[in-house]
């Protein structure tokens, strides 16, 4: 029974069979499968494979030494960070004793103003107290004096009234027997 194909008049056409074009017996999926084999063959007899893998392995070698030196560069890195940490602490730690230093030292220099200003104020005490001892003392010596000053002359203004040419004479002769007796 021949197959029909109808067309779009409506008219049935009886259908053709069609062969498929072949060459020394293989159709085109044959000689795909054939030029595959061959392009296979040819990769194994250049030796292909193993290029590739010689490829794979030196770009797996280099990843594995980038790995190793980014690892390396890692730790190098944290023992920086370390450093720095400790650098950072003991320089707090440096800083606290530099201001404990300090306020010690201003402790220091504000005790020892204050000595320095006491043994000041008890030198110029004591000075101005000196100063006011010897002013006293000349004071003194001149009211001494002038006493002495006025007593003398009171004295001499009495012996003048009282006294006169022969008490005087009386009083010589006493004087030089009294040395004379000596």
């Amino acid at each position: 029974m021949a197959e029909t194909v109808h067309t779009t008049a409506g008219t049935a056409v009886p259908a053709t069979e069609h062969k498929e074009a072949t060459a020394w017996g293989f159709n085109a999926g044959g000689w795909v499968a054939i030029a595959m084999l061959v392009v296979f063959a040819i990769l194994i007899w250049k030796k292909v494979p193993g290029a590739i893998a010689r490829s794979l392995d030196d770009r797996i070698a280099t990843i594995r030494s980038q790995l190793d030196e980014a690892r390396a560069l890692r730790e190098e890195a944290e023992a920086l960070r370390k450093e720095y940490e400790q650098k950072a602490k003991s320089a707090d730690k440096e800083a606290a004793a530099m201001i404990e230093r300090a306020q010690a030292e201003a402790e220091a220099i504000v005790a020892k103003a204050d000595t320095d200003a006491q043994a000041l104020i008890e030198r110029r005490t004591r000075m101005a107290e000196d100063k006011i001892a010897a002013e006293e003392r000349a004071v003194i010596e001149g009211l001494r004096s002038a006493a002495a000053d006025a007593a003398t002359k009171a004295a001499a203004r009495l012996i003048a009234e009282r006294h006169d040419a022969n008490a005087d004479q009386a009083l010589v002769d006493r004087s030089i027997g009294e040395l004379a007796d000596r």
